[in-house]
């Protein structure tokens, strides 16, 4: 059933309608305006979407903040003086927010700057061409784009409403003293372990034996390792039967039958599509098994007309993945040079800023047997330097995983300190298809634990083990 609008805009049509102002949809909006095209873009929550506002950026500001009582210890076999600090959590919190309100502004000057028309409220498709904003407006569209991200997930049990979900931490009154944190991924993880930096005992509850499915088994292993020589109470093959409150406490009962008493539970098992009274009845797109919206390589719908990108498509859940699909779309719609061909999903670098830190790029030690059938694995643990002068004993696994009949590096993983920033830079090579034979021309830079990479001599030759 279609609104009565209070008002229409019809005096021009739009060439592009963006509903969703996250990372996908601003750049898409802007590199659309950038190639002549008039467009409007409309967001109901904040400018930035999630990684900007409840993801990537203020976790990172906080996993930043986990990190300073270590650093505090590691100081003092340094020579510094450093045993009388305190943490306030309300500093951290309100310079968090204070960060997210200016890169807010930043999102909307950059929209404004580009010359695309923004409406703040809630955008519905009304038709293949034409999107609703509140009820109240209407936007003509040769071109609709749906990139409103993603959602956190929540199973239905007793005491659901008891829970917290991943965006509340950034926005908490108190702190609190114990905590559960339900789920494996890497949501889950990064969460236990800033809570757990901060000071907070806390237990890690997933459901299967091992958690960070998907990732290298070697580096889950070893993050499980330190994850608890951190402190943190991982409990794997456990799950949540129930949640009741009594008095300021909240009785998690679990699959084993025993029960954790905390202060909060945080729910961190899955995002799924935000699609909630996008559609009015008669034009919702074709979706996946998972909720997803189904798209083919050129992000078109089974709408035609509507495009879409980003979480909401659940291909890779990252936010440089959706900001490549939005320049892609912006060119293959409005630009004078059309994209070559797809975007490309292959040997997509990521991290996992859990402590110890995770990077990766390429293909695990088990897809790359299913892939190759024989390949060449080197590993190395050792203590970082930064370390040695202490007696913290903080490790750093890396492994390098290589096609054994080409010699190409197929995969590279790391857990440690500087994950991130020493994978991002490994990255183009394996993007570029360097071989083992170009990591060991290339001199490393010493000391470094990055120069590890490139001094790994001793490996191992595992063959598939055959079917049937």
């Amino acid at each position: 059933m279609q609104h009565e609008f209070k008002e229409q805009l019809v005096s021009a049509e739009f060439d592009l309608v963006v509903i969703g102002a996250g990372s996908g949809g601003v750049r898409a909006a802007r590199m659309a305006a950038s190639h002549g095209a008039k467009v409007a873009i409309i967001e109901e929550r904040f400018f930035g979407g999630t990684c900007v506002n409840v993801g990537c950026v203020p976790k990172k500001l906080f996993a930043y903040g986990a990190g300073f009582p270590g650093e505090f210890e590691l100081a003092a076999s340094y020579g510094y003086r450093v045993a009388d600090w305190s943490f306030d959590w309300a500093t951290l919190r309100d310079n968090k927010t204070h960060e997210i309100e200016r890169l807010n502004g930043i999102y909307r000057k950059l929209l404004d700057g580009a010359g695309v028309q923004i409406f703040e409220g809630h955008g519905r498709v009304e038709s293949s061409g034409t999107v609703s904003v509140d009820g109240e407006t209407l936007l003509q569209a040769r071109h609709i784009l749906i990139a409103t991200g993603g959602k956190p997930f929540v199973p239905d049990f007793p005491g659901r409403d008891h829970v917290r979900i991943s965006d509340d931490l950034f926005y908490l009154e108190q702190l609190p003293k114990r905590v559960a944190v339900v789920g494996g991924g890497y949501i889950a993880s990064e969460f236990a372990s800033i809570l757990n930096g901060l000071g907070v005992a806390v237990t890690q509850l997933y459901r299967r034996d091992l958690f960070l499915r998907g990732f290298d088994k070697d580096v889950r292993e070893f993050v499980a390792e330190g994850m608890r020589h951190a402190g943190v109470n991982l409990r794997f093959n456990t799950d949540v039967t129930a949640i009741e409150e009594q008095g300021s406490e909240k009785v998690v009962r679990l699959t084993d039958g025993s029960e954790l008493r905390v202060d909060e539970v945080f729910y961190a098992t899955g995002r799924v599509p935000r699609l909630d009274g996008l559609f009015a009845d008669g034009v919702a797109v074709q979706t996946n098994e998972r909720g997803a919206i189904e798209v083919n390589d050129r992000f078109e719908t089974s709408v035609a007309n509507v495009y879409a990108l980003g979480d909401v498509i659940d291909r890779l859940q990252l936010t440089p993945v959706a900001l490549a699909e939005g320049m892609w779309l912006a060119a293959f719609l409005f630009g004078e040079q059309k994209p070559e061909g797809p975007v490309v999903y292959s040997d997509v670098p990521t991290a996992v800023f859990c402590h110890p830190n995770i990077g990766t790029v390429g293909l695990t030690e088990e897809q790359a047997l299913a892939r190759y059938g024989t390949v060449r694995v080197y590993r190395s643990q050792f203590r970082p330097l930064r370390y040695t002068l202490s007696d913290i004993q903080e490790r750093t696994l890396m492994k390098l995983i290589v096609d054994d009949s080409s010699d190409k590096v197929v995969g590279l993983h790391m857990a440690g300190e500087e994950a991130a920033e020493i994978t991002q830079g490994f990255a183009v090579a394996i993007r570029m298809g360097a071989t083992k034979a170009d990591f060991d021309a290339t001199v490393g830079i010493h000391p470094s634990s990055a120069e590890e990479f490139v001094t790994l001599r001793q490996g191992e030759t595992v063959t598939a083990a055959p079917r049937g």
